[in-house]
């Protein structure tokens, strides 16, 4: 089995979580921790980068669905880019970019948060 792995960086006031390797059943707490923690320090704007995910099983999806609702009640987001092809189709069956605001490339992923930033701060 394929370790996961999570690098974070920030970008303004956005955080980047670049998720690596197979994100299953036993690895999705790796995921949870991270968002638990970005939570209790009240950062609310996460993008998380797919690039180098090669698997997602229901386990990992459901992590981003079990958090995406107070996150949005705290003001902020989670976003997503970079999904491979396999990745992108297994999300998009399942409604996910109804929910999820997906971009293929993190450089228009940043800009996009930051417009969306913007407007609900004004």
């Amino acid at each position: 089995m394929e370790d996961f792995k999570i690098y974070e960086k920030t970008d303004g006031n956005i955080r980047i979580l670049n998720i690596e390797g197979y994100l299953d059943a036993h690895t999705s707490v790796e995921l949870e921790k991270a968002f638990e923690r970005l939570i209790s320090e009240k950062k609310y704007n996460i993008l998380v980068n797919f690039r180098k995910l090669s698997y997602i099983s229901s386990a990992g999806l459901g992590v981003f669905m079990a958090y995406i609702e107070s996150i949005r009640n705290n003001g902020g987001d989670i976003r997503l880019c970079e999904m491979s092809d396999k990745i992108f189709n297994i999300f998009d069956m399942l409604g996910f970019p109804v929910l999820f605001e997906i971009e293929r490339e993190q450089g228009s992923a940043i800009t996009k948060f930051r417009s969306f930033l913007n407007k609900s701060e004004s």
